[in-house]
């Protein structure tokens, strides 16, 4: 298949490290310039923005949440049997305080409208060092899986067959506005569980409580911590 990345960051150029080794053609790029890509230890091929988004089947956006609507321009240009797929997450300290999010509205539904066009939600509920270490075969006893959500069914099927090639279970997660449920603060975020286990965590998820647990993980984050510091800590947060 072909690829195009939109973001170079831990997580897109995981992707597209793991893409690459497939043997699927993927072409990454930064949004604010290509100059951005230089000295990066890239997988893919980098291209101008503009370049990234012709002759491609998925387009996966891998960038800062605030940073969304900077790229509408671009989206417009999308064909419109692309499938683009949206791995932000939203944190408003670093987003700053976005008041449609913060009165209710589901992240990647404020996304969606940002950029004027469906999206799959995928890719957000791991952490780039799992996404891009702990990866198994399909069967694996344990293998981790990731939560994917949106409106199209046949979408989501190419990306959840393309998340199983990369080394990771999937589970449908509904439609977009039941995205909120692999957001930060929800027993599915990044806690690295498998597919009963992340069946279970998508349907214990609090709507009210997630933006709480999620600023008071935030708290609680120590230098130093390791990965599996990190995964432990939002396991006993995000459950509480």
């Amino acid at each position: 298949m072909r690829f195009g990345i939109i973001g170079a960051g831990p997580i897109g150029s995981n992707i597209s490290k793991k893409l690459v080794k497939n043997g699927h053609d993927v072409k990454i790029a930064d949004a604010r310039g290509i100059e951005r890509l230089e000295g990066k230890k890239l997988t893919g091929i980098p291209v101008n923005v503009e370049d990234v988004i012709t002759n491609i089947d998925v387009l996966i956006i891998s960038i800062p949440f605030h940073a969304m609507p900077s790229i509408r321009n671009i989206i417009d240009k999308v064909g419109e049997d692309v499938i683009v797929v949206d791995t932000s997450n939203y944190y408003p300290f670093r987003d700053n305080k976005i008041e449609e999010i913060e009165k209710g509205m589901v992240e990647s539904v404020w996304v969606s409208n940002q950029l004027g066009r469906p999206i799959i939600k995928s890719f957000n509920n791991l952490l780039a060092h799992t996404l891009e270490n702990e990866g198994t075969p399909e069967g694996t006893s344990g293998r981790i899986a990731i939560a994917i959500a949106g409106n199209d069914l046949s979408q989501k099927q190419v990306i959840m067959d393309v998340v199983n090639e990369l080394g990771f279970d999937t589970i449908d997660s509904g439609s977009l506005s039941d995205s909120w449920r692999q957001q930060p603060g929800t027993p599915a975020y990044c806690t690295e569980l498998t597919k009963d286990e992340l069946t279970k965590a998508l349907k214990k998820a609090n709507k009210e409580k997630a933006p709480l647990l999620r600023d008071k993980a935030i708290e609680s984050y120590q230098p130093g911590y390791s990965h599996k510091d990190i995964v432990n800590l939002n396991r006993e947060i995000y459950n509480s």
